[in-house]
Parts: C-alpha cells; sequence; structure tokens
C-alpha cells in the first residue's frame, strides 16, 4: 500500500498562517526508487548530487573513497546499486514532481556507522536505519520530512524490520541550516513515534522506532 499523508502546498513565498499551511491542499506519496525512477532522482538532487556531489554515498564508503567519487564518482556508485535490485530509498512525490528523498536501508548498508564514536550499535538487535533526507528547496519546511519519514518506516516494516533507527540532529538553535539537518531533525522523528535510546553526544541522538512485519506498527 502507497504511504499517503495530506501536505500543504508550496507558497509563492508570502507569509501565511499556521491554519493556512495545516490544510492537506496536496499529497505525498513515496515510492521505492527503483531504475525507472532513476530519472526522477537525478532531477531532484540536481547537479550537485543533492549536496557537494554525495549522491547519498557517504556512509557507504570509506572518507577517502567518498572524496575520490566525489561528484561523477558517487552518481555511477549509485545508478549500478540501483540497476542491481538494490532498493536505497524512497522519493516523494506531490502529483508527478519528485520533491524528497529518504534514504533506509538495514544498517549493515552503511558501513560508516560502525567507525562512527557517537553511532556505534546500541546493542546486538538488527536494526534498519535512516540515514538521509533531501527535500527540494520550494517544499521545505512543510513537513515533508516526517511525512517521508512515516513512509520510511512503513517500507521497513513491509520489508521484515522490526525496528527502523534514525540518527537526527537535536539543533542548540532554531532555524537550523538545511546543511547541517540532513540526517533528520529530533522533533521530526518524535513526531512520527520515534524514541530516544542512547545519546554519546549532546545534538546527536539515536532514536528508533519499533515496528512488527505481521501488519501492525
Amino acid at each position: 500500500m502507497t504511504s499517503r499523508t495530506g501536505l500543504p502546498a508550496p507558497s509563492s513565498g508570502r507569509r501565511t498562517s499556521r491554519r493556512a499551511t495545516a490544510r492537506p491542499a496536496a499529497r505525498l506519496v513515496a515510492r521505492p526508487v527503483t531504475p525507472d525512477r532513476w530519472d526522477d532522482l537525478v532531477r531532484l538532487f540536481g547537479e550537485c548530487g543533492a549536496c557537494g556531489g554525495c549522491w547519498c554515498m557517504l556512509y557507504k564508503q570509506t572518507r577517502s573513497q567518498f572524496e575520490r567519487n566525489k561528484g561523477g564518482g558517487n552518481r555511477r556508485a549509485l545508478k549500478r546499486f540501483i540497476d542491481k535490485g538494490g532498493v536505497p530509498g524512497l522519493l516523494g512525490y506531490v502529483g508527478r514532481e519528485p520533491v524528497a528523498w529518504c534514504a533506509i536501508e538495514p544498517r549493515e548498508a552503511f558501513p560508516a556507522l560502525a567507525r562512527s564514536r557517537i553511532l556505534q550499535p546500541v546493542d546486538d538487535r538488527p536494526v534498519w536505519s535512516v540515514m538521509c533526507f533531501f527535500v527540494a528547496k520550494n517544499w521545505r519546511r512543510r513537513g515533508i520530512a516526517t511525512a517521508l519519514l512515516d513512509a520510511a518506516a512503513e517500507h521497513a516494516r513491509r520489508r521484515g524490520a522490526r525496528i527502523v533507527e534514525g540518527y537526527p540532529v537535536a539543533p542548540k538553535r532554531d532555524p537550523m541550516p538545511d546543511v547541517f539537518a540532513c540526517t533528520g531533525i529530533d522533533s521530526a522523528f518524535s513526531r512520527v513515534g520515534f524514541r530516544e535510546v542512547a545519546r554519546r553526544s549532546p545534538t546527536r541522538p539515536i532514536m528508533r522506532r519499533f515496528v512488527r512485519s505481521d501488519g501492525a506498527s
């Protein structure tokens, strides 16, 4: 079943009331990224590969590999992975427009996590990891990432996950520059049922949502 969440339509830049922005004038549809959706992912990410030539490959490689592959190398690596049947995450659409991305796979798909001092495994339980978000500029701060996160947890549950884990930022100031919030904001995770299970840095909690693969979450 496709995850659908009511969302406000993008504004022309004019200030609107909180009540107005809560109207479900558009609907987000979350789709797994498959080869036939590659062009949509490229359209969303643009020439910079979302940010600085990353193409969401930062946590899949060593730092030296990532630096060496920045840009075209990372793009080709991600495309090869998808062409071979890998599903690295979800695209969020409003109508036919791709407006957001969420990276989610089993934790072992992101070996850089094991090398991180603050993101080491909490325990030996298997988890799926929500690793990154990217939202088109005109759609930011409208609840898109939160809606896509909820869809990502459902995506993992349907593939047998029992625990979905995230590594958001707990910002010291608000608003926070988007580039520093690519792993999400803790309040967004809380809104869709994630709870903090560890914190080895003041601003980087590890949060989990427990799901079940028998049809309930």
